[in-house]
């Protein structure tokens, strides 16, 4: 269906996002959808200096990075909440690129050890979506308590989150063709 890049925003020692995002790429999958999983502690990309676009000679590995977030239809960014807003992981591998982005939604996943999933961390990324030119759904998906809600092998135990994510992925998928019929028929920059 949609090529969508699932973006992981910890690359924390025993990090829970991990399993977070391994299971939505599941959910991503199972609905036929194209997942580009972009994990920065495997791209482990330097602070930014430079954006993509300001790059005389990229590595390869920033190439291909590029590549997946220009070729994605959606992106789907897995955030923890840290002292209230998004990791440093998650900005820093947003930051490196632009254009690539326009007028192509994006689904926000958050989560955290407390009673709130980190919803203050999903409203954070709203506005640098926003200003990436990939709005979020009106839908975040948030998952608290995110330690028992998954085994330590990264098995979903708590059910009630797969009938949840059902409707925030119709929604995404809704905004996704959306967007991608409006695309064909022009964009306004």
């Amino acid at each position: 269906m949609a090529r969508i890049a699932l973006i992981v925003g910890s690359v924390r020692e025993n990090r829970q996002g991990i399993k977070v995002a391994r299971w939505m790429e599941g959910k991503l999958k199972s609905r036929d959808h194209t997942v580009y999983f972009i994990d920065p502690l495997e791209l482990n990309l330097p602070l930014l200096n430079k954006m993509y676009k300001e790059m005389t000679n990229p590595t390869s590995q920033l190439v291909d990075l590029r590549n997946k977030i220009n070729d994605a239809e959606g992106y789907m960014p897995v955030t923890p909440e840290y002292n209230h807003n998004t990791s440093a992981a998650m900005k820093n591998t947003l930051d490196y690129f632009l254009e690539e982005y326009y007028f192509k939604p994006s689904a926000i996943v958050s989560y955290s050890v407390g009673f709130f999933g980190g919803i203050n961390a999903a409203q954070q990324l709203r506005l640098v979506f926003a200003e990436l030119g990939a709005p979020s759904i009106p839908s975040s998906f948030s998952i608290s308590r995110v330690n028992e809600v998954f085994d330590d092998n990264g098995k979903l135990v708590d059910e009630r989150y797969n009938n949840r994510v059902l409707r925030f992925l119709d929604e995404f998928e809704w905004y996704i063709e959306a967007l991608k019929n409006q695309r064909k028929n022009g964009t306004p920059y």
